[in-house]
């Protein structure tokens, strides 16, 4: 048989030759450090044999140096954990351990009283390195559904019986490593002793399958690395983005709270609310500059709105339904339906398009208990929601309009972004035939590479609608996020009716644009919040300026001193409180307000106050129509 290198170079192998063979014949120093090898786009363990066929298979042997290699081990070490797991605690119920991002998990249903928490982490972690010095091999085995059926059930492992039975499929593969079998696909490495360096990190619980009408499990989160020095470096960053917590900080700079009585619902304080509206405000400016008008739509629509878009067929278990008079009405996921809705209410003509409209209206999904987190998954939220109703030739130029519009607004707040063009998921989840999708998919990349961006493409991660495209940031600890899409649409006009009237007399239907660039404003303040650790920039700090007096004599001039800062538009406080200067320096500092403004006997004579900036210290004395003039400045020029 034939296998094909990256370089273009062929092997010849012997017929079953294995993933080993094809490293040991290239070099005895690649087969020691290989891990796994990738065939044809699969990543494969490296003692299955290689598939013999007319052309050569196109492999890559993956080492150390290659991300897919490191994911690997992580699957290795999830096994690794049930396997202690179940050493010791021998009736746990065993579920489901993947990789993940940055590291792995797995899922355990623990006996009645038994409970494991944080505390029992170390313990497992012990007994994990036991099986890891050990160098348990991992083998594979092939055996039929049926067989693997009834030695799970006498097993009592009703998880694995239950994903076996779902799978619909004759056989189904099993990997041995030490004393633990498991029901999975792969792959996995040579063996245990791969895994350098790992740590348990947490422990959660998670529902079977995600459905809150299925057990609670016991989910212990853990991550593992080729050396002990990126596993260090891994916890290092672990700890600063705990300390950017968004909710932390959110609890700490005063902005916002939750509580249970509104699940996945903020509760803004006036300074977390200052914030959401010069957020707010901002995106309108922007947007009106721009030639976006904008609108308002009703909150509640009966189901016949959604049946037309086709979000009660795909969407409905993520809409809050309630009934009214023999109806059934759900509350608005998204405003594009009303949108659209609204856009049938007037006749149109060519003359009319582009209409750009813009809502930040209020929205409510219904997530999953277990999804909530913060800002960055909400079920009550309000996004930047524009749609661009347009004529096809119109196209290209409004994808670019928003592309241009998208990098005005992340380069104010220095995020870099990368650019994905998002494309059809399967069958089951889209509407629109493949003509459709084609069609979409080829405006938004022909319009991508118009105004040179630089893009991937990530298959099947389109709207259940149409194709997008996806704008990411990535922040100052490394982790991506998405904040903008664009997305292209016939299906929604055509499903509404929408029409306009052409230069040709004729009707015709719009082409539909979605455009959100911040995303949900409360996401996009999480996102801000971590990124900056709190650090807002001035512009946008809630509180710009806080007046400090040394002491209560000085407390009349304080005033005057933050009445000209407010008559400027400052967002200014005043620490009244009779404390020492030092306390209330170290409080402004905590709030992280970027000008603190102290005034004494000297500053209360001259009309000047004492300029300390947040974490850079005293800036010397300064009269207050000097600093009222920067201060200014620096918020118009959003420095």
């Amino acid at each position: 048989m034939t296998a094909e290198l990256p370089n273009g170079d062929r092997l010849e192998l012997p017929d079953g030759a294995t993933g080993s063979d094809a490293a040991r014949s290239i070099g005895e120093g690649l087969a020691r450090a290989a891990i796994a090898i990738e065939v044809d786009g699969e990543i494969r363990d490296l003692g299955r044999p290689l598939p013999d066929g007319d052309s050569p298979a196109r492999i890559r042997i993956l080492t150390e140096r290659d991300p897919e290699a490191l994911q690997v081990i992580r699957h290795d070490a999830a096994h690794v954990l049930a396997t202690a797991v179940k050493e010791l605690y021998p009736d746990v119920k065993i579920s489901i351990g993947p990789p993940i991002d940055d590291g792995f998990y797995y899922d355990f249903d623990f006996p009645d009283g038994v409970k494991v928490g944080e505390d029992d982490l170390e313990r497992i972690e012990q007994k994990m390195r036991e099986h890891i010095k050990a160098d348990e091999q991992f083998e594979r085995t092939d055996i039929s559904s049926a067989e693997a059926l009834e030695r799970f059930r006498a097993e009592h492992e009703d998880y694995k019986v239950e994903l076996i039975e779902d799978l619909d499929t004759d056989t189904v593969s099993l990997y041995r490593n030490g004393p633990f079998t498991d029901l999975c696909r792969g792959p996995h490495g040579p063996g245990t002793k791969r895994i350098k360096a790992l740590k348990l990190t947490s422990v959660a619980g998670a529902y079977w399958r995600g459905d809150s009408n299925r057990p609670m499990l016991t989910r212990i989160y853990g991550t593992a690395f080729f050396s002990k020095e990126q596993l260090d470096e891994h916890l290092r960053r672990i700890e600063e983005a705990k300390a950017r917590d968004h909710r932390k900080l959110g609890r700490e700079l005063g902005l916002f709270d939750f509580d249970p009585v509104s699940p996945g619902s903020t509760f803004w304080t006036p300074k977390g609310t200052t914030l959401y509206n010069q957020i707010v405000a901002l995106s309108r400016t922007m947007q009106e500059e721009r030639g976006y008008v904008e609108v308002k739509t009703p909150l509640v629509y009966e189901s016949t709105l959604w049946e037309t878009s086709g979000h009660w067929g795909k969407y409905k278990e993520n809409i809050f339904v309630t009934q009214y008079e023999d109806r059934e009405f759900g509350f608005k996921p998204m405003n594009c339906p009303g949108h659209c809705k609204l856009y049938s209410l007037q006749r149109w003509s060519y003359r009319d398009l582009p209409f750009r409209c813009a809502e930040p209206g209020l929205l409510h999904r219904r997530e999953p208990s277990g999804t909530l987190h913060g800002l960055l998954r909400v079920r009550h939220f309000i996004q930047d929601d524009a749609h661009i109703f347009c004529r096809e030739d119109q196209v290209a130029d409004e994808v670019e309009r928003c592309m241009s519009f998208a990098h005005d607004i992340y380069r104010m707040f220095d995020f870099p972004v990368h650019v994905e063009l998002s494309t059809r998921p399967d069958p089951e989840h889209r509407l629109g035939d493949d003509a459709f999708w084609d069609k979409t998919e080829s405006m938004l990349r022909e319009a991508l590479e118009a105004g040179g961006h630089d893009y991937r493409v990530a298959e099947g991660e389109g709207a259940f609608y149409a194709p997008k495209i996806d704008l990411h940031m990535t922040d100052s600890l490394g982790r991506s996020w998405q904040l903008g899409t664009v997305q292209l649409d016939y299906n929604m006009p055509e499903r509404f009716g929408l029409t306009y009237s052409g230069a040709d007399n004729a009707e015709h239907m719009p082409v539909m644009i979605h455009r959100a660039l911040f995303g949900s404003f409360e996401r996009f303040i999480g996102i801000l919040l971590e990124h900056t650790a709190g650090e807002l920039p001035f512009w946008l700090a809630p509180v710009q300026t806080t007046v400090l007096p040394i002491a209560d004599r000085h407390l009349d001039y304080a005033q005057q001193v933050a009445e000209q800062l407010r008559d400027a538009g400052l967002r200014t406080d005043l620490d009244e409180r009779t404390e020492s200067i030092g306390k209330k320096i170290r409080s402004a500092e905590l709030e992280k307000i970027p000008y603190m403004l102290v005034v004494g006997d000297r500053e209360a004579e001259n009309g000047e106050v004492g300029v300390r900036r947040h974490r850079e210290g005293d800036l010397g004395s300064m009269p207050v129509k000097d600093l009222v003039e920067r201060l200014v400045a620096a918020t118009l020029d959003r420095e």
